[in-house]
């Protein structure tokens, strides 16, 4: 037989009679994608905005045209100009084509262009640059299923996750979810001890160290980088004398505390049973502990919404990854559901467990002892 004889291909029966469409589905489908593809390139050029300081120059309200737009930033105007017509496009500023201005209204700059504000999200395209980044070994972990550990991550997660969360944290910590543990925010005014526990670049333990001068808190981390950017803050932000910070992990962390909090990394834990079990061996008699945590229903068809969507990306994209790279493996993925994270907490020993309070985007745990 001859080498070079051409194969033909098997046919697929299956598909000899393939099925009809319904076209209206195709066409509607068809839309999806095309804004989903729109969003996702868009995405790039609000990470550029953000980095820019565009929407910082058009917080102000008062409309630009591209022109004035780069005399007032410095950038070039044609490249403004595409910019500006994209974001009006998606309906992120508006467009008045008689003098060929771009608004940006002052609701929009809440999210966008105000880090001080609670609304602030900017900093959630941060977490789109680095997954991009992160492609390849991201891509190599599906054949694998090796973990990727928080630290082999592109940078922009870390500064991302500050961005991202911090104006929660600003907006809820202190006026709302503290006040929801009973009796905690009177000792915390009288004086007690604190820890962090996964506290990466440390905006939950500044912050609470400004809100409480009579306490102490120790903000701890595995990531001796996130460490560092810590210390660095609470140094900026004058708070050296009763916050300090340490690398080392959930269960690898020394002392005894009156209060120990959790914010947003239970469930990326390997171990969260046994992290946990740690944490309630270094609480006091009377100790309290603080978890918050991503909202998620506890079916996952119920999380099938925008926001689950976005969980379910950055689970995919980071928490399982980093789960996978630990001891443990349990892995509860940022989409648990309340009942899951409650049945961890009393599998290490937790005997007072309850939801104390929430909000649409977290829930907010209260265990004791």
């Amino acid at each position: 037989m001859s080498t070079d004889t051409a194969i033909e291909p098997a046919i697929d029966t299956n598909h000899a009679n393939p099925p009809a469409f319904d076209g209206s589905k195709v066409d509607r489908f068809a839309h999806q994608l095309i804004a989903d593809i729109g969003a996702a390139m868009s995405a790039v050029l609000v990470h550029i905005g953000d980095r820019l300081g565009l929407y910082r120059a058009l917080a102000d309200g008062v409309p630009l045209t591209s022109t004035e737009l780069a005399a007032k930033t410095g950038l070039n105007e044609r490249y403004l100009r595409e910019w500006l017509h994209n974001q009006a496009a998606g309906g992120w500023v508006s467009y008045q084509p008689k003098d060929g201005t771009f608004t940006l209204p002052a609701e929009h700059a809440l999210l966008l262009a105000d880090e001080t504000s609670p609304t602030f999200m900017a900093g959630g395209f941060d977490f789109v640059a680095a997954a991009w980044a992160d492609e390849e070994i991201l891509t190599d972990a599906f054949r694998t299923g090796r973990g990727i550990g928080w630290h082999e991550h592109d940078r922009r997660l870390f500064t991302g996750t500050e961005r991202f969360f911090r104006p929660g944290y600003q907006a809820n910590l202190t006026n709302n979810w503290l006040p929801a543990l009973d009796g905690v925010v009177d000792r915390l005014e009288a004086g007690i001890s604190v820890a962090d526990v996964g506290c990466g670049y440390g905006a939950a333990t500044v912050q609470l160290g400004q809100s409480y001068p009579n306490s102490t808190f120790v903000g701890f981390d595995y990531h001796d980088a996130s460490i560092a950017a810590a210390r660095g803050r609470a140094g900026a932000a004058g708070v050296d004398a009763n916050v300090t910070f340490e690398v080392a992990g959930a269960k690898e962390f020394t002392g005894k505390y009156d209060l120990i909090c959790l914010f947003d990394c239970l469930h990326d834990m390997g171990d969260p049973v046994g992290a946990a079990r740690h944490i309630r061996a270094a609480l006091r008699p009377d100790g309290v502990l603080l978890v918050v945590e991503p909202a998620g229903a506890d079916r996952p068809e119920d999380n099938h919404h925008a926001l689950g969507r976005l969980f379910y990306a950055s689970s995919t994209a980071i928490c399982l990854p980093g789960w996978l790279a630990q001891d443990g493996r349990l892995g509860l993925g940022n989409q648990a559901g309340t009942a899951r994270l409650i049945e961890v907490l009393r599998d290490a020993g937790f005997g007072d467990v309850r939801v104390a309070t929430s909000t649409p985007i977290n829930v907010i745990v209260d265990a004791r002892p």
